[in-house]
């Protein structure tokens, strides 16, 4: 029984060398809006006023500096479509507003991309038909990136990729 007990105390130890500790927090992105897994309401979407999803964020990292966020719809015919690009978002704020002006900064430095309609700023939702997911992702930053506003998602990608912290995924679905 001594040897069973010390295996599984080696096992565990290895497991948490191996693949970390589990985090007793994790980031949490949510909007009242709507539900995770849920449907979006019109009014965030081209069917509707076209205004950002008003997000909140839970969880995140002490030594976050800043929040950067990309919304993208998988679904879309010609392959993944991105729908929003937004970044150095002060990690101390609570969420985001919604209705975010499509302007390239915005109050307290933060900055805004472009979008696959080629338009900076948010784009809502606006399937060609059927329902489209929807997954707006969060990833919480130990730096201020200070880059340039304008950046597509792939450019913002690149350079967040060694400053994530932790991140998380909020998902929402539209049909028209």
């Amino acid at each position: 029984m001594k040897g069973m007990k010390k295996l599984l105390l080696i096992l565990t130890i290895f497991a948490l060398v191996l693949w970390g500790a589990p985090k007793e927090k994790r980031m949490q992105l949510l909007s009242p809006a709507f539900e995770n897994g849920g449907m979006i309401p019109t009014k965030y979407t081209c069917d509707g006023a076209d205004i950002s999803i008003p997000l909140v964020f839970k969880n995140i990292p002490a030594e976050a500096k800043s929040i950067a966020i990309v919304m993208d719809d998988p679904d879309a015919p010609m392959g993944v479509f991105v729908h929003w690009v937004i970044y150095d978002i002060p990690a101390t704020m609570e969420g985001l507003p919604e209705g975010i002006p499509n302007e390239p900064v915005l109050e307290y430095g933060i900055k805004q991309g472009i979008n696959d309609f080629r338009r900076i700023g948010y784009g809502g939702p606006c399937p060609p038909n059927g329902a489209h997911r929807y997954f707006i992702k969060a990833y919480a930053l130990d730096r201020v990136l200070e880059a340039k506003p304008g950046l597509t998602k792939h450019q913002l990608l690149r350079l967040i990729q060694p400053f994530i912290l932790d991140s998380a995924v909020l998902m929402g679905i539209y049909a028209r």
